[in-house]
């Protein structure tokens, strides 16, 4: 779903442009899908309010992280693994949406 909207829109548009379509492609779809979720951060066994939002939440199972940015890095990584671990989540995904493919 996320390669059918890069290519219906392509490059160099804001993330939340993609979030939005991402999520209405999703929903289409039929699953569960929950956009901007919040989430608690589990430290030293402690949850804390730390005011992280998930992309978007699919069936409770799988984190998507967007970006719209030149060059992905490490630092666009950890907050996939961050919200995995605190939401307790399976799978955690990274798409970068500003590249040509």
């Amino acid at each position: 779903m996320a390669i059918d909207v890069h290519r219906i829109l392509g490059p160099g548009l804001l993330e939340s442009t993609y979030k939005e379509c991402l999520h209405y492609k999703i929903k289409k779809s039929g699953y569960f899908v929950e956009k901007e979720k919040t989430i608690l951060l589990i430290f030293e066994n402690t949850k804390l309010d730390c005011g992280f939002r998930i992309d978007l939440s699919v069936e409770n199972k799988l984190v998507l992280e967007l970006k719209a940015v030149d060059v992905l890095n490490d630092v666009h990584l950890a907050p996939v693994l961050i919200y995995r671990k605190s939401g307790n989540f399976k799978l955690g995904l990274l798409i970068n949406f500003n590249v040509s493919h």
